[in-house]
């Protein structure tokens, strides 16, 4: 009940919800001519470097050493440019130099297409403690869908190092400046992406711009499998690829454990929604829409009702249309059967209470500009508190592979302008 009550006390302090993140700085040519049709093909949301991640050296940070970042990018395009984040650092991050290239096998690159990045037309750029930086456009043919290695060479102590934890896909770390380096150059894999949380394209007339996907880990694809881009607005970004005529490209804003109303603990679980949608959302390269699927931590973790849950949506609605982003809701899947490996409320017959209060108010309040279904997409019939089984990772409330398709299958692409 003192969670519950806290939660309420959070919401009444924010009818106005304050930057918390200082503004990117945008490195741009002075003669750069007419201003280009820049999408986000790839987005990761940032969190600060908590002990607990062995899979991540994020915390003790890296010094002379090269970290390649892999992505996917969601959409094509003929120029490339990067933001590299130092929003969670203590102190200046000093960058040596960068590249970009087309991935080839594990950590190697397509011989040719290494391409030097620059920030206002220097190789070498220092990022204040919690700001960013856009770099200059690099000219480089990159296929929709295809995979980019984005390589950053850290000369000095980093300190803790802005990441983005559990990815689910490899990047890897190499001795040195490794920036141009084969797969030689580079001797540990890590399971996060460090210091890059954005990489825009300038996409073809068709792609009108981007969806992004505000969400917590099964956004995220937690129990998906490794190295397969099996989350589910990868699903949607292969879908809207194949649709012919106008689409969008997709930037994936989910961070494992998050919540919409607090900055929950671990502190890798980032900000809350609220706190994050300046950052997340609003400064994403031709944002357009923005899907949310948020509230079962808050519900699991912190026992938040359906009300607070209401409230909370309410403003991110109020923000999203004051920016003129149109903001769709999706209902939270089941999680019944989560408890015994998640505790809190987890599972628990409030917790579904809750649940299926705030899914009825997504379905049927008309706040939304739009709702997908993802709680009747991956219900069990006979059993709709739980994941039908075949879209059961195991653990009740993760997805599987399965499951995180037949969740980007039931997304209605009309609904996305």
């Amino acid at each position: 009940m003192l969670r519950r009550t806290a939660i309420r006390t959070l919401l009444g302090t924010l009818a106005v919800v304050p930057a918390v993140l200082a503004p990117i700085a945008v490195a741009a040519p002075a003669n750069a001519g007419p201003r280009p049709h820049w999408v986000a093909a790839w987005e990761a949301s940032s969190t600060q470097a908590s002990t607990d991640a062995a899979d991540c050296p994020a915390h003790t940070g890296l010094t002379d050493q090269t970290v390649r970042d892999v992505l996917t990018a969601a959409t094509g395009g003929d120029r490339v440019r990067i933001r590299l984040t130092n929003v969670f650092g203590t102190t200046p991050l000093h960058v040596g130099r960068a590249t970009l290239a087309l991935r080839g096998a594990g950590a190697d690159t397509v011989p040719g297409t290494t391409r030097g990045v620059t920030f206002h037309g220097r190789r070498a750029v220092t990022i204040p403690a919690g700001e960013r930086i856009v770099s200059d456009p690099v000219r480089l043919s990159v296929p929709a869908l295809h995979q980019l290695a984005v390589s950053v060479y850290l000369p000095d102590a980093t300190g803790p190092a802005t990441q983005h934890p559990r990815g689910l896909q490899d990047s890897y770390l190499g001795a040195g400046d490794a920036t141009s380096a084969g797969a030689g150059g580079y001797d540990t894999t890590i399971d996060c992406s460090l210091f890059l949380d954005a990489v825009d394209v300038t996409a073809a007339h068709r792609v009108a711009g981007t969806v992004v996907t505000l969400g917590d880990s099964i956004t995220d694809g937690t129990a998906s499998t490794r190295n397969t881009d099996s989350r589910w607005p990868n699903g949607l970004a292969r879908r809207l690829d194949a649709r012919p005529g106008r689409t969008l490209s997709v930037a994936n804003a989910g961070i494992s454990g998050n919540e919409i109303l607090q900055d929950r603990v671990p502190v890798r679980y980032g900000p809350s929604a609220l706190h994050r949608l300046d950052r997340d959302v609003f400064e994403v390269a031709g944002v357009r829409d923005v899907i949310v699927l948020e509230g079962i931590n808050d519900i699991g973790a912190a026992s938040a009702t359906a009300e607070q849950l209401i409230a909370g949506d309410e403003q991110l609605i109020a923000r999203a249309h004051a920016h003129g982003v149109r903001i769709i809701g999706a209902t939270l899947t089941p999680f019944g059967g989560s408890n015994g490996q998640y505790g809190g409320d987890y599972g628990t017959a409030f917790g579904e209470q809750q649940r299926q209060a705030l899914n009825q108010w997504i379905r049927t309040s008309g706040a939304f500009d739009g709702v997908i279904d993802f709680d009747r997409a991956t219900a069990d019939p006979s059993d709709p508190s739980r994941l039908l089984p075949a879209y059961d990772s195991g653990d009740h409330l993760h997805p599987s592979d399965a499951g995180y398709r037949a969740m980007a299958d039931a997304i209605d692409l009309s609904l996305l302008r």
